[in-house]
């Protein structure tokens, strides 16, 4: 066999290795997401609640906590976009989450971007949700649902500060009710994994806001802005992961040495 040959049915060989992981099962889906800052994770699946009109307050504590006068935005909270999943999906962003939100009275700058602003998010749980405690203020967000109304208690709030979980994590599997880090959806270069849990039926994406980010969930009545994220249900990135990559580089390696010899 001529060197030539060997090389190519090497190369189709390591290419095909490289990818191998990268086939889409047969339930693959993808959602292209606007996540808006009135987004209340918060209200994730609360049919049984009435937002009130902006001018209005909640019935607090059984309802968010609102400025105390008209903001110039005059934004109302709204259920935060949902979509469906089953137990063991496999959910990831198959491109990095983009856009800005401003929480502050007035329109348009400063935006914070789906990582969070600097600082430190530190909310309390509402109805059945958990509250959510986490490095950067005001991130992209999920939480996993069943078929319930989340009215019950609360499971309890993951921790990801640099104390805890962090926000580099490669894969998590939240517990059904538990708000989690999203952000851009990548951490070195790698799509985070985010792992229905057993009874999971739906995904909620959306916005943990709160007075200083910190308390009581609320204040999302100055909030304008979005993220969007494309969103993968058992869908590969179409990036090769460095797993893929390094064994495309050594497979690459190796007909260069093959070649080497054949030549000499």
């Amino acid at each position: 066999m001529s060197p030539s040959r060997l090389i190519r049915i090497a190369l189709l060989c390591v290419l095909g290795l490289g990818w191998m992981g990268h086939v889409q099962p047969a339930d693959a889906d993808s959602y292209t997401i606007t996540i808006s800052g009135s987004s209340a994770i918060f209200l994730a699946g609360r049919t049984d609640l009435s937002i009130p009109a902006a001018n209005l307050p909640w019935d607090y504590p059984a309802g968010m906590q609102r400025h105390g006068y008209p903001t110039p935005e005059e934004i109302l909270e709204t259920l935060p976009p949902i979509i469906a999943v089953s137990a063991g999906d496999i959910i990831r962003a198959l491109d990095p989450a983009s856009g800005g939100i401003s929480f502050y009275n007035g329109f348009g700058a400063p935006l914070f971007g789906p990582e969070g602003g600097a600082g430190t998010t530190d909310l309390l749980s509402f109805g059945g949700i958990s509250g959510f405690y986490a490095s950067g203020m005001g991130p992209l967000v999920g939480v996993f649902l069943d078929n319930a109304i989340p009215n019950g208690p609360p499971p309890p709030r993951l921790d990801f500060t640099s104390g805890g979980l962090g926000t580099n994590f490669l894969t998590i599997t939240p517990g059904i009710g538990q708000v989690f880090f999203i952000g851009d959806g990548m951490t070195g270069g790698v799509f985070q994994q985010f792992v229905a849990p057993a009874g999971a039926t739906r995904l909620a994406l959306g916005i943990p806001d709160g007075f200083g980010f910190v308390g009581a969930p609320g204040a999302y009545d100055d909030n304008d802005g979005a993220y969007r994220i494309i969103v993968g249900v058992n869908e590969i990135p179409a990036v090769p992961e460095p797993a893929s990559l390094l064994l495309l580089g050594t497979g690459l390696a190796g007909l260069a040495r093959v070649a080497r010899r054949r030549r000499q």
